[in-house]
């Protein structure tokens, strides 16, 4: 009987896969992998910033493959990122040096540089596009060449490398709360297990890799009374952050590409004591992830600064929070109902048979 069980078993779920692949295949349609590369930027940056691999072709498989789950194409490059051999770490690098495509303040309307607006949905009127349903490759190509013929004039280019950030401008006034210089080297999430309590480097690992919709609720139960400040984004940027490697402490870095990053500061006030009295001065909230994902960058920021100043509240509560944005861990023990539990369920069955048998109260 037990045998019978698992050859049926086995059977059963090669048909389960086999009816998967009908599924995606059944209405004869196709989308290749460079398609999706190229006009799925926010899932794209989405998934590669959850999975915490940043590789456009790979997310774009698993996007692909997992059928615009999102949770499941994290958990193929997740799976896939296991595999890979962990050669060296990239120096340190300084988002001041980032090509710049996006940076904006909500903090001052005229910055130096100033406020560059790049490719973003914050400025369409959320309605929707009816012609693109009849979009066709040849219109796409019309629309390229037409963008593409655009001059640009000497006089209207921005430098948009090495622009100063909004932070140093504040801290040269001393508005910024100073902290001791932190030499330590950074934990790795993804070669230890955290333990509590933990370190800032292992809050913002966990942080950049959690799931974009937990982290965003965390941010804005922050924002709604459940943690203790209300910040102002001092300045998200996106852009291109270049990398470097070292072979060895002897010689000069190498340049290994670039990847395309969002950055946020927030200034958020704070009574600090000082020389015998109180003063007012700003706290820094920090967030960055790949790609370009600004709301769950401004978030990050949020739980940031709640889990580095402590509280009472749940976004406090470093256990709750970096316990629970991960997606693997989250969407994985969800899953796991879905399993056999026929031994524990039939054991708590018989219990229950047996008290109402017997006619004893719970």
């Amino acid at each position: 009987m037990a045998y019978v069980a698992v050859r049926g078993g086995a059977e059963a779920i090669e048909a389960s896969l086999e009816h998967l692949q009908y599924e995606r295949v059944k209405q004869g349609a196709y989308i290749a992998v460079d398609t999706l590369q190229a006009t799925m930027r926010g899932f794209l940056d989405q998934v590669m910033s959850e999975s915490s691999l940043y590789s456009e072709q790979l997310a774009a498989l698993a996007m692909k493959q997992s059928e615009g789950n999102v949770e499941e194409a994290v958990f193929l490059l997740r799976a896939h990122r296991s595999t890979l051999p962990r050669l060296y770490y990239s120096t340190v690098t300084d988002a001041r040096e980032m090509f710049v495509l996006r940076r904006i303040s909500a903090s001052f309307k005229d910055i130096p540089g100033g406020q560059i607006l790049g490719a973003s949905h914050d400025y369409l009127h959320r309605l929707l596009d009816f012609d693109l349903l009849q979009e066709t490759a040849a219109d796409v190509m019309v629309k390229k060449a037409k963008f593409e013929a655009i001059e640009v004039s000497e006089e209207s280019t921005l430098r948009l490398e090495n622009l100063p950030k909004v932070m140093d401008y504040l801290r040269a006034e001393g508005l910024i709360r100073e902290f001791p210089e932190n030499d330590a080297e950074p934990s790795d999430i993804t070669k230890e297990s955290m333990t509590f309590p933990t370190n800032r480097s292992q809050r913002l690992q966990t942080l950049t890799r959690g799931q974009t919709g937990t982290v965003t609720s965390l941010g804005y139960a922050g924002l709604r009374g459940y943690g203790a400040s209300h910040p102002t984004v001092g300045e998200v940027r996106v852009g291109w952050q270049s990398l470097h490697v070292a072979l060895d402490d002897d010689e000069d870095p190498y340049y290994i590409g670039a990847i395309k990053l969002t950055e946020v500061e927030s200034f958020i006030p704070v009574n600090i004591d000082k020389e015998d009295k109180q003063v007012l001065e700003f706290d820094i909230g920090y967030g960055a992830c790949f790609g370009q994902n600004e709301t769950k960058a401004i978030a990050m920021s949020i739980v940031d600064h709640a889990l580095e100043a402590g509280g009472d509240t749940p976004i406090h509560d470093e256990e709750f929070v970096l316990l629970h944005v991960d997606t693997i861990e989250s969407t994985g023990f969800i899953s796991h109902l879905k399993m056999p539990h026929y031994v524990t369920f039939q054991s708590k069955l018989e219990q229950m048979r047996t008290i109402k048998k017997e006619g004893k109260a719970l």
